[in-house]
């Protein structure tokens, strides 16, 4: 009968379990590069559009499994939406459940109805996001050189941009808090803005039609790449129709070229998203951290 009871308790207590604690605006005051609108933020399915105020959700281990490990959640979308409870929320419960932290951000859409310069908009949230971590990590038990990023197709290559983007602030910062990522982790990402590499949609969100070589450079993160560059995780199917696997390839060989502690999992099938039908896909990334003694055995 005891027992009984006890299982009683756990399923009534089982919705609550690995939910965020916390959502927070990213910016406490006046978000940057920001201009009046009339867009409407909604999300539906699961997903967010229109974003123009950033938040980072929270996710914080229980202490007794706590690594002191933190990542920021980049969710993908093609820079049109966020695939927010997909690539987001789904993924921070994973990573909560082994003692990381989890910061899913929501980032905003580049659209130069709603920003100044739509190209560095998703950047700052990005690096504004590490800075926010690092600068509280005492209050969430984090070690400040333990704070990584994540991201998803068009996620990743925001976070493969605040990888090889951070010598140059794009947002205030005072205290000259450290803004590049500890490590990154990188899921069916979009690398490159260059014709032949690149997906046209992302591309076009984010640098508008006609981009010019100067900015198709500068994005192409596989070209900003060098010996600072935090140790990488990459993983891609081969028969990714969407984004080629040649983003993660030719970005893993620019890592390796400038000794960055890079390994990369290529799977034969599972297209694009494929971590919606492969379980498993955590296990090795889990495995690489404890190797890159992230996390503890």
């Amino acid at each position: 009968m005891k027992t009984l009871k006890i299982c009683s308790v756990f399923f009534i207590l089982l919705p609550f379990i690995n939910q965020a604690q916390e959502v927070i605006n990213l910016y406490s005051g006046v978000i940057p590069n920001s201009k009046e609108n009339s867009i409407i933020e909604t999300q539906r399915s699961g997903m967010f559009s229109g974003v123009t105020n950033p938040t980072l959700e929270i996710y914080l281990p229980e202490k007794e499994i706590s690594t002191g490990v933190a990542v920021v959640i980049c969710p993908g979308g093609g820079y049109s939406v966020v695939v927010y409870q997909g690539e987001g929320i789904s993924t921070a419960k994973e990573l909560v459940k082994n003692g990381i932290a989890a910061f899913v951000l929501k980032y905003r859409l580049p659209d130069d109805s709603t920003m100044t310069d739509k190209k560095n908009g998703p950047l700052q949230d990005a690096q504004q996001a590490i800075k926010v971590i690092r600068e509280n990590a005492s209050k969430w038990g984090i070690d400040p050189n333990k704070i990584g990023i994540m991201g998803f197709s068009a996620g990743g290559h925001l976070a493969s941009t605040e990888a090889t983007h951070f010598k140059k602030s794009l947002i205030e910062n005072k205290n000259n808090t450290k803004l590049r990522p500890d490590f990154q982790i990188l899921v069916y990402p979009v690398i490159s803005m260059q014709d032949n590499l690149t997906h046209p949609d992302s591309r076009t969100k984010l640098l508008g039609k006609n981009a010019s070589k100067e900015f198709m450079d500068l994005f192409s993160n596989e070209l900003q790449v060098d010996g600072d560059s935090p140790p990488a995780y990459l993983t891609h199917a081969a028969d990714d129709k969407l984004v080629d696997v040649d983003n993660s390839i030719q970005y893993f060989e620019k890592l390796r070229h400038n000794n960055v502690s890079v390994e990369m999992h290529i799977y034969p099938k599972g297209g694009h998203g494929f971590i919606f039908g492969h379980k498993g896909w955590m296990d090795p990334l889990l495995e690489w951290m404890k190797k890159s003694k992230l996390i503890n055995n």
